[in-house]
């Protein structure tokens, strides 16, 4: 479908038009005439369907048609990092290029002083963190009792992060009455318990079958003793002469510690995490895009929103504890249509995190081991009750589905594996 075949205002269209945008991606499609209906939505989709068109087309159309003053904040839009609220922002300036409408972001991390400006001046879109929001209506310095639209983007990884406190504080500057939409990639139960509270007969849209990896992403698997990790990432990129590598880190201290690590090897690496400086995170940022970094390694919070045009590879360097966060990770690349490559570096040890993405992904990764890197099947990496413990504990899935077992029987599942050397 043409996006100029859709109820949009003829303001709206020209901005499309100019960027070159005209096909209405699947949850556009469906979305975008219910939102100009005033209807509240739930909707699901994976990372790079053009879910954030999917709201701020129809909300900027509606704005247009408004007979509100310019100065009064009518939209809201709630987001769990300062990336994507930037992100969200920018899409909101590119889509109201011609409308007269004017659109401001706040988050933490910097000076409040120049956002509370940008809002007395007069404001029609708010794109907000949690966190920012919530100290700014505390303050007396936001007005949300003119709001018609409220937005929750990647609603689950805004509870993930521990926002619901601030969500529910949030709620009682907010007019009654207002169209509420709920944006997620996975609806666990901490969403579905969201949605019952703030929407009102919600319109539930269910584009892809859940927690499925975008086409065009080729999954590679390669089994490798955890302390040649690094040693083999480093190879990967120099000798295929990689350009543009994002690296996934569970931690803070080990994206700081790899990206040191891949600096002597002559890899220009960065990392990305929560606690760098918001000017840090956005240099690196930056310089990844630019090219002047050739590898940003990030953990899955800072990544979380990350836009990266034409981004060929991902390597998740350790598997992430919450088997959902492996499809976020690896929706960084092949995004908009294209292709791309996932390489994920697993350590016998891990491999009870391989089966619980398994289990979500219902269909089983092949593993490979790569030449001059096979794993030593001589060391005995058997886990101590302590380990099986914690193993057991951090298994979780961030859409509740949860294993049968803890342990999986590593060594039932080695003998019964295919694989590839």
């Amino acid at each position: 479908m043409k996006l100029s075949t859709l109820d949009l205002d003829d303001n709206v269209k020209n901005a499309l038009t100019e960027i070159g945008y005209s096909t209405a991606t699947p949850i556009q499609e469906q979305t975008i005439p219910k939102v100009l209906s005033g209807l509240d939505i739930m909707a699901r989709a994976q990372t790079g369907s053009g879910k954030t068109a999917a709201f701020a087309l129809p909300l900027l159309s509606q704005l247009q048609q408004s007979q509100t003053p310019n100065t009064v904040i009518e939209v809201l839009v709630l987001v769990p990092t300062r990336e994507l609220a930037k992100q969200v922002h920018q899409s909101f300036t590119n889509y109201g290029k011609f409308c007269d409408l004017q659109c401001a972001i706040v988050y933490g991390g910097v000076s409040s002083k120049t956002q509370i400006e940008t809002i007395k001046a007069g404001v029609n879109v708010l794109v907000a963190t949690p966190g920012r929001l919530l100290d700014l209506l505390l303050n007396n310095h936001v007005d949300l009792s003119t709001l018609k639209s409220l937005v929750f983007d990647e609603a689950d990884r805004i509870l993930d992060l521990g926002f619901k406190q601030e969500i529910d504080r949030i709620f009682q500057f907010l007019p009654a009455k207002h169209q509420t939409l709920l944006f997620s990639a996975t609806f666990n139960d901490e969403v579905y318990k969201l949605s019952k509270r703030l929407l009102t007969a919600p319109e539930i849209i269910n584009i892809d079958v859940k927690n499925t990896v975008a086409e065009g992403i080729e999954q590679i698997i390669y089994t490798v003793d955890a302390d040649r990790k690094r040693e083999l990432t480093s190879y990967l990129i120099g000798s295929k002469n990689w350009q543009q590598v994002l690296i996934f880190t569970r931690t803070k201290q080990g994206a700081d510690a790899l990206a040191k690590e891949m600096c002597k090897d002559g890899l220009k690496t960065l990392s990305l995490h929560g606690d760098k400086s918001q000017g840090a995170r956005e240099k690196a940022l930056s310089d990844f895009k630019a090219g002047k970094c050739r590898v940003l390694v990030a953990t899955d919070v800072a990544a979380r929103g990350l836009d990266i045009n034409s981004l060929d590879y991902v390597i998740n360097y350790e598997l992430p504890y919450v088997a959902d966060d492996y499809i976020h990770r690896i929706g960084r690349t092949a995004r908009a249509g294209k292709f791309g490559t996932a390489v994920s570096l697993m350590s016998p040890s891990e491999e009870w995190l391989l089966s619980a993405i398994e289990e979500i992904l219902e269909y089983k990764l092949m593993q490979q081991w790569y030449p001059g890197y096979e794993p030593d099947l001589t060391k005995t990496e058997l886990l101590t009750k302590a380990q099986e413990k914690n193993r057991t504990k951090k298994r979780v899935s961030g859409n509740h589905h949860n294993a049968k077992n803890g342990s999986s029987g590593n060594s039932k599942r080695k003998s019964n594996r295919n694989y590839k050397r």
